[in-house]
């Protein structure tokens, strides 16, 4: 693992979830994503060498939907960046990590990403990203 990439918290409404972070945190907005294959938009908010997504639901089927629906807003995911995602995946799937996805796949901002079952992380969902 090279870093935190990224903190992914769930909400019901981008733009009434902006001005806290934006506003009352001073954290700069820099830019916006839909993905629909994930039925999620997403607002990037660098700090520092890492950034806070805010992920907001397209669809009332959508996982960050039905996160939010037993959860309620808050943190969703914790990314890390690794330098060779494949390899990492394999190394998880050999030594018994459950996995959500076997191979990358395409993320926000470009990246290749997959998560990790949180059945394998005491419940916690992460998200490995290659930039």
């Amino acid at each position: 693992m090279d870093k935190i990439d990224h903190i992914g918290i769930a909400v019901r409404d981008l733009e009434q979830a902006l001005p806290f972070y934006r506003d009352r945190l001073g954290l700069q907005v820099k830019g916006f994503e839909e993905l629909a294959d994930q039925k999620v938009k997403v607002a990037f908010l660098p700090v520092g060498e890492s950034k806070i997504e805010l992920l907001q639901s397209t669809d009332p089927a959508g996982p960050v939907a039905k996160f939010i629906e037993h959860k309620g807003e808050g943190i969703q995911h914790l990314a890390f960046r690794v330098t060779n995602l494949a390899e990492k995946l394999k190394q998880l799937k050999a030594s018994g990590v459950a996995l959500i996805d076997d191979k990358p796949r395409p993320g926000a901002g470009g990246a290749r990403i997959a998560f990790i079952h949180p059945r394998s992380t005491g419940g916690i969902l992460i998200e490995l990203c290659e930039r």
